[in-house]
């Protein structure tokens, strides 16, 4: 194009240097129209140079695009037609493509959202089933917890009056602990996750569960309280014949696998406040009768069957076994390894045997009342010196008949030590 119209003087290559410095272009044309001596600066003439540079360029923009418009605008519209065509090609894929998903939501997306709707509705229902199996299942236990405790308490009157059965109390004991492990289990994906909020079960709770586990304890400890099996002093608990006998047992091995079950340690408190009552009443009877030497005999005689029930009560802990829950609950480790529920009870006291421990704490509570008695004077102490010896005979004779099981005639195992810590504490306080 510049050939065409001839040689400028403009250096565009000056212009178009990316060195190129405003500034500096400036400076050189002042630079070029004035001597450096001369005082005032002439700026009209590089001004003059620099508009006519500017109209230089101009008049050859002019031409350049006046002499290549049709090129320009030919080149313009093809790319504009490769543009249109390039749109025309991108929107049909674009359709294609929304075509597509629209197919694929119908058949994929719409049919998982429907699918995930009955996946929760199955979920739902299968929560509701377990619930509803639970809730069945409480219920029925429930009502077979009723019927073992009418069994427990008897009930009815004339012909329909039914006996109190023992060995309901053991079972309704399991039935108890059946409904509680299912309650507790109350863990993610448990059987009972959901039960605590059945009103149901809360009513069940409250009008059944709690009631009947008062009554099974309550009765337990009574039965326990009761136990006599010693017929040395008239007792309206003592058996008078050998049904009578084993009949007591029964009871009593009923009412200690129900605490067992109920609560472990219940049933040592039980025994633990069993021994506390005979020592306690065996304590108090032989101080009065030690004040009064008439009711000497009768009184050692209703220790000795005191005793006698304690033995009783040893032999027969010694042969029941710890039971085993039907729930989940497991036993004790010390039950589990003993084999049986005495061990736990005499590891509990700190003793080796029961009677043992029977002889020693009356023993060791007696001999501070002998010594009050003595200081008092007069003449419960003056016939208790006096005699001595019978008193001797009368308590050994008392620990070696109260060691004896019940019906034997022979004492089993050695006593002797504890009849002498017995007469100790009597005797060793009288002086000379």
């Amino acid at each position: 194009m510049a050939e065409s119209e001839g040689p400028s003087y403009i250096d565009f290559e000056a212009f178009l240097d990316p060195d190129f410095s405003p500034t500096a272009f400036a400076n050189s044309l002042v630079i070029a129209t004035n001597n450096p001596s001369d005082v005032p600066i002439d700026l009209k003439t590089p001004l003059s140079r620099v508009l006519f540079d500017i109209q230089e360029i101009d008049t050859h923009i002019d031409s350049l695009t006046t002499r290549s418009a049709i090129p320009l605008l030919t080149h313009t519209k093809n790319q504009a037609n490769a543009g249109q065509h390039i749109v025309n090609e991108v929107e049909a894929q674009v359709a294609s493509l929304s075509e597509g998903y629209q197919r694929l939501q119908k058949e994929v997306i719409q049919r998982h959202e429907e699918a995930d709707e009955v996946r929760i509705a199955v979920e739902r229902l299968w929560e509701t089933v377990k619930v509803g199996r639970a809730v069945t299942r409480c219920l029925t236990l429930g009502r077979q917890l009723e019927t073992q405790m009418a069994e427990v308490n008897g009930g009815g009157s004339g012909s329909t009056a039914k006996k109190e059965d023992h060995r309901s109390m053991t079972r309704a004991s399991n039935t108890l602990l059946s409904i509680r492990g299912i309650l507790t289990a109350s863990g993610p994906g448990d059987e009972g996750e959901q039960l605590s909020k059945v009103d149901l079960i809360t009513y069940l709770q409250n009008s059944v569960l709690t009631p009947s586990e008062s009554s099974l304890r309550n009765r337990a400890q009574q039965i326990i309280r009761e136990f006599s099996m010693s017929s040395l002093a008239p007792s309206s608990n003592a058996p008078s014949t050998y049904a009578q006998s084993e009949e007591t047992k029964s009871r009593t091995t009923s009412a200690v696998l129900t605490l067992q079950l109920l609560n472990p340690q219940l049933l040592l408190a039980a025994f633990q406040a069993y021994l506390r009552t005979s020592l306690t009443s065996s304590l108090a009877s032989i101080a009065r009768a030690l004040g009064n030497l008439t009711t000497l005999d009768r009184t050692l005689l209703e220790v000795s069957a005191r005793c006698q029930n304690i033995v009783a009560l040893e032999f027969l802990l010694c042969n029941i076994k710890p039971p085993r829950p039907t729930s989940s609950e497991t036993i004790d480790d010390t039950e589990e390894e003993s084999g049986n529920l005495l061990d736990p009870l005499l590891a509990a006291l700190d003793t080796s045997s029961l009677p043992s421990f029977f002889w020693r704490s009356l023993a060791e509570g007696l001999a501070p009342k002998v010594v009050e008695l003595m200081s008092r004077g007069g003449v419960s102490a003056r016939a208790l010196k006096t005699q001595r010896e019978r008193v001797r005979e009368s308590i050994r004779d008392c620990v070696l008949r109260g060691s004896q099981a019940p019906g034997s005639s022979k004492a089993t195992g050695g006593w002797e030590r504890e009849a002498a810590v017995m007469v100790g504490s009597v005797i060793g306080s009288l002086g000379r």
